[in-house]
C-alpha cells in the first residue's frame, strides 16, 4: 500500500487517540448509578469521588501531590513562566484608611501600635506601584509571561500588589490558605488564579517555584517565614539567587539585628548580601531590571 494512502493514526478514519472512556464520562455515569444498598455504600463509590477517602490519615501523600499539581497545571494553562512575588504584613493599612485606624484606639496602648502601624501604610502605595511597574513587562518569545505578580491573596500589603497589577489590566495570582478564621481573597486577584491551600509548605513551595523577584515588606511571623526560609535555600545552595528586595530599612534594622548575627557567627558576612534595602518600587524595580540586564521597556511611575 502506497505510503500516500494511508490514514493518519489519529485522524477521525485511523487509529483512534483513545479506547477507554475518559474520567470526567465515568464520573457521571457513576453518579447516575442505580440506587442499592451496594451502590449507597461507601466502598462502591470511586476513588477520586470519594470524599472520606481522600480525607483519610493515610492519604495525606496523595493530597499533597494533589495540592502540588493543581496550582502547576493552572499556573501552565495560563502560560506563565515567572512572578514577581510580594510577601508582607495583612494588618498595615492602606493610607487612606490609616488615620481612621488610629482615631479607633480606645487605649493609650492601642493608639500607640495604630500609629505604629500607620507610620508603614506609605507601603501599601510602594507595593501597589510596584506591581503596576512589573506587570507592564511584555510577554517574552515563545508567549510565556514574565513577573506575573503573586501574593498571598490576603489583605493590606498583599491586595496592594494585586491591586497594582489590576490598575494596568494585567492578571495577578493569589495564594490563599485555610485559616481557622477565613478569609476571602481580596477582590483584585485574577478569579481563574485564586488558588487555596491546605498544606503551608505546598504553598510556600509554589511561592518560589517560579520566583523570579522577591520583594519583602514590613510584617510578622507569616512574613518572616516566608522571607527566611527563601534566605535559607540561598544560603543552602538548595535554590539559586534572586533579587530580593527589603522594603523599609528602618523597620528591618529595628526587629532583627542583622548585624549581629555576622558578628555571632551564625551566619557568614556575605549572607547580608542576599537582600537589598529600598525604600521606592522604582528603586526596586531598578534593581531587577540590573539584575536581569533587562531592556528599559517599562515606564517608571
Amino acid at each position: 500500500m502506497n505510503d500516500q494512502n494511508r490514514t493518519p493514526a489519529g485522524d477521525k478514519a485511523g487509529v483512534p487517540k483513545r479506547i477507554f472512556a475518559p474520567a470526567k464520562t465515568e464520573a457521571k455515569t457513576a453518579r447516575e448509578a442505580v440506587v442499592t444498598p451496594q451502590t449507597e455504600d461507601p466502598s462502591y463509590r470511586l476513588a477520586f469521588q470519594d470524599d472520606e477517602f481522600l480525607l483519610r490519615e493515610d492519604l495525606r501523600p496523595v493530597r499533597f501531590q494533589l495540592e502540588l499539581l493543581k496550582t502547576q497545571v493552572i499556573l501552565d494553562e495560563a502560560d506563565i513562566a515567572s512572578t514577581f512575588v510580594f510577601y508582607g504584613s495583612a494588618r498595615i493599612p492602606e493610607p487612606e484608611r490609616a488615620k481612621m485606624l488610629v482615631d479607633a484606639a480606645k487605649t493609650p496602648e492601642q493608639r500607640r501600635i495604630a500609629e505604629r502601624l500607620a507610620s508603614n501604610a506609605h507601603y501599601y502605595d510602594e507595593a501597589r506601584k510596584l506591581a503596576r511597574i512589573a506587570s507592564r513587562v511584555a510577554p517574552d518569545a515563545d508567549g510565556k509571561r514574565q513577573f506575573v505578580v503573586c501574593s498571598g491573596g490576603g489583605p493590606s500589603i498583599m491586595e496592594a500588589a494585586n491591586r497594582g497589577a489590576r490598575d494596568v489590566g494585567a492578571d495577578t495570582i493569589g495564594l490563599n490558605i485555610v485559616l481557622p478564621h477565613e478569609q476571602a481573597p481580596n477582590p483584585y486577584v485574577t478569579p481563574h488564579l485564586s488558588m487555596r491551600f491546605h498544606y503551608f509548605a505546598l504553598r510556600k513551595m509554589h511561592f518560589l517555584l517560579h520566583a523570579r523577584a522577591v520583594a519583602v515588606f514590613p510584617g510578622g511571623f507569616g512574613t518572616f517565614d516566608e522571607f527566611f526560609e527563601l534566605l535559607t535555600l540561598i544560603q543552602t545552595g538548595k535554590t539559586s539567587p534572586l533579587p530580593i528586595l527589603l522594603f523599609g530599612r528602618e523597620f528591618w534594622e529595628t526587629v532583627v539585628n542583622w548585624r549581629a548575627l555576622a558578628d555571632y557567627g551564625v551566619i557568614a558576612p556575605q549572607d547580608l548580601d542576599l537582600f537589598r534595602f529600598v525604600e521606592t518600587a522604582e528603586e526596586a524595580w531598578e534593581i531587577v531590571r540590573d539584575y536581569y540586564d533587562m531592556p528599559d521597556v517599562v515606564a517608571a511611575e
